[in-house]
This record gives structure tokens, C-alpha cells and sequence, in this order.
């Protein structure tokens, strides 16, 4: 079975992105190092890394183009919730690429984009519950 555990962003500047997660209140793992960051983010993990740095590492500088097509997505049990996380977006620097609203699909979203351009939707699904732990319930 496929598992996602980690996701590693990379990133231009490690300790500039690193103050802007820990802007969210996410504590830096003393795992970390100065060329990464890890931050615990529910059961998985959250790493930041230098982009060419991670680039050489995965040997994909002739697949990454620096086009993504690719949306972090934090789910949250109502629309209270998307507002507060969209503020504190704003408030430590993101780029607000579309206010929280109403979506086609019935529930309440809203992105922005982290000082390296990573797109982050924030949302209430009515349709996909979250549960105590942050988990997400597909139907």
C-alpha cells in the first residue's frame, strides 16, 4: 500500500522558510539541521529543504521544470476554522491567492502561496469529515 509520510518542499532559503512554518506555530524538530527542516505535522512530517540541493538529491533537474500543479491541502471540521489559518497566513507573510469562500463543490476554501510559491488550500469539506486528530474520512 502506498503511504504518504513526508512531504519535502523545496525551498530558496532554508532558515527563511523555516521561520515562516514555525510562524504557524509548528515546532522545529531537533532532527533538524541547518541545510533541513523537520516540523511534526500530524502523523507525518513536514521538510524543508534547498531546492537545487534537493533537486542533485532526487536526480530530477531535467523533470522539474519549477511548474508545479501540485496543492497542500489542510482540512478542517468548519469555515471558523479556514478563516483563522488563512489570517495567520497572512499574518506571517503568505501570499492570499484566493480569500476564503464558498466553493462550487459545497464547501468553504481558500489559498495562498508560502514565500517559495507552495500553494496551500485551506478548506471545510462537508462531505469528508476530519476527525479529533486532523485525520481526513473519504466516503
Amino acid at each position: 500500500m502506498l503511504r504518504l509520510s513526508m512531504i519535502t518542499l523545496g525551498v530558496r532559503d532554508v532558515a527563511a522558510a523555516t521561520a515562516f512554518y514555525e510562524g504557524f506555530g509548528l515546532a522545529r524538530s531537533p532532527a533538524s539541521q541547518e541545510s533541513v527542516s523537520f516540523f511534526q505535522i500530524g502523523h507525518g512530517v513536514l521538510s524543508l529543504f534547498g531546492r537545487e540541493a534537493l533537486a542533485e538529491d532526487a536526480n530530477a533537474g531535467d523533470v522539474w521544470s519549477g511548474a508545479g500543479g501540485v496543492t497542500l491541502a489542510y482540512n478542517l471540521p468548519d469555515e471558523a476554522g479556514v478563516d483563522e489559518v488563512m489570517a495567520r497566513a497572512e499574518a506571517v507573510g503568505a501570499r492570499i491567492l484566493k480569500r476564503p469562500q464558498k466553493a462550487f463543490w459545497g464547501g468553504y476554501h481558500g489559498y495562498f502561496a508560502d514565500p517559495d510559491g507552495h500553494v496551500w488550500e485551506i478548506a471545510y469539506n462537508p462531505f469528508m469529515p476530519v476527525d479529533e486528530t486532523g485525520a481526513v474520512t473519504l466516503p
